[in-house]
């Protein structure tokens, strides 16, 4: 079997935990940030978890992470 390429955008965008979950960031953080309540925007910075319907997908996309 030939290697699989991975999906640069999606490499850039997860990252792999040592568990074998895969975390993300939260949207809403890029502009207009003057009209969101800052406990809202406190809570994007965190990063979070791909959910379960698309973690399949996710990890297809960066196998080598």
């Amino acid at each position: 079997m030939p290697k699989l390429k991975t999906h640069k955008g999606a490499a850039k965008r997860f990252k792999k935990t040592a568990t074998g979950k895969v975390k993300r960031g939260h949207t809403k953080l890029r502009h207009i940030l003057t009209s969101k309540d800052t406990k809202t925007k406190r809570k994007y910075r965190k990063a979070a978890l791909v959910s379960d319907g698309d973690l399949a997908k996710v990890l297809r996309m960066i196998p080598y992470q």
